[in-house]
């Protein structure tokens, strides 16, 4: 059996990117929430 999770940057970055964040609105605010906390990484 090969592994499951098959990782592509192309397709991963387009679902969870941080251009795909701030094209919404809920995605601005999820975005909002990281810088909030704290995190290094803001996206994918």
């Amino acid at each position: 059996m090969k592994m499951t999770f098959q990782p592509k940057k192309r397709s991963h970055s387009k679902v969870h990117g941080f251009r795909q964040r701030m094209a919404t609105a809920s995605g601005r605010k999820v975005l909002s929430a990281r810088r909030a906390k704290g995190r290094k990484q803001l996206s994918a």
